[in-house]
């Protein structure tokens, strides 16, 4: 599993699989109550997770330690 951050957008996107090729997530479903849409395969599975609110929805440690999409640093780990 991957976590990557948009710190500017406060969006997240969980990668539930090593990677994604381009064209593989081929249906979008919008979760009840439109917080994520949650990408399949074709064969109905799961392969990532688009978080939005990110900052209020996920542990403030697991989006230290995401993966910067922004173009922004990491936050210098605690001691």
């Amino acid at each position: 599993m991957r976590v990557e951050y948009d710190a500017r957008a406060n969006m997240a996107y969980i990668c539930l699989v090593d990677g994604i090729a381009p064209g593989e997530a081929v249906r979008q479903v919008p979760a009840e109550d439109d917080t994520a849409i949650l990408d399949y395969d074709a064969h109905g599975r799961l392969l990532g997770i688009e978080l939005f609110s990110a900052r209020r929805r996920l542990h403030p440690e697991l989006l230290a330690g995401a993966e910067r999409i922004d173009g922004e640093p990491r936050p210098p780990s605690r001691p």
